[in-house]
């Protein structure tokens, strides 16, 4: 097992790899890693669907959802959440701010693009009619609830999201095999779904997804208060302040860990 420092001395050449990237591939792996949260959402959501409780559904979706993350690092891909590790190599002047930025930008939008393709083949495909529309009432809902968030909770709820997602991924950089990989990312990533935190990237498919059901009259009318449910609440009222947590949140733990097993070997 890697240790933390060894772990902080092997992201310089991880973050820097991924600085590096030329723009095509950045993108491309960005919008692999934005369909495989969105699947684990989705996967999450069928789990959770045909709960009997709202605790238990819970439950089910923070045992289910970690398969997101597991792909996006076993697989290989870019995911903007977990890139906010790469402030460790700006911070030891190996990646310049402009790359880190670059970086984040190209990630985000193809984590965007790759969330919504999923979302909108999750809908049109029907995977909503599953447990009688439940699916489909469950998925309005959740989005619902996501929009009707005030701004300074979803960005509270942002910071303690990324904060557990940048630890996933360096709790699994401490293992050398495939099973340690996926046991080290688990925990941090049930954590933040049990407790529900904010995902920007997981909110790419969920919030759209939502949306897109609503269109649906016979669905539609299985939700109930959908009222904060708009493409303007979704994009102002969650995604932004959400993004903006994560952020914040990912670079709290790359400072703090950079500034342990790094700051004094510049």
């Amino acid at each position: 097992m890697n240790t933390p420092g060894e772990i902080a001395k092997n992201y310089l050449a991880v973050g820097k790899a991924k600085a590096q990237l030329p723009l095509g591939k950045m993108f491309l792996l960005a919008v692999l890693a934005g369909a495989y949260i969105a699947l684990a959402g989705l996967g999450a959501s069928v789990a959770s669907a045909g709960a009997e409780s709202a605790g238990a559904g819970r439950l089910l979706s923070a045992c289910v959802f970690p398969a997101g993350l597991t792909m996006v690092l076993l697989a290989g891909s870019e995911l903007f959440t977990g890139n906010c590790l790469i402030l460790i190599p700006v911070l030891h002047r190996e990646v310049s701010p402009a790359a880190f930025v670059r970086n984040l930008v190209v990630v985000y939008l193809g984590n965007t693009l790759g969330g919504i393709l999923v979302a909108a083949g999750a809908v049109y495909s029907r995977i909503f009619d599953l447990f009688g529309g439940g699916m489909a009432a469950g998925a309005i809902s959740t989005a619902a609830a996501k929009c009707a968030l005030p701004f300074g909770i979803a960005f509270l709820r942002g910071i303690f999201c990324n904060l557990l997602v940048c630890l996933a991924v360096w709790m699994a950089m401490a293992a050398k095999d495939t099973a340690g990989k996926v046991a080290a990312l688990f925990f941090p990533i049930f954590l933040f779904v049990l407790c529900g935190f904010e995902h920007c990237v997981a909110n790419l498919y969920y919030i759209p997804a939502g949306l897109l059901a609503l269109g649906d009259p016979a669905w539609s009318a299985l939700a109930e208060d959908v009222s904060a449910l708009t493409w303007g609440n979704f994009l102002f009222g969650n995604l932004l302040p959400v993004t903006l947590g994560n952020l914040l949140g990912g670079m709290i733990l790359a400072w703090a860990y950079w500034a342990v097993y790094l700051k004094e070997k510049k």
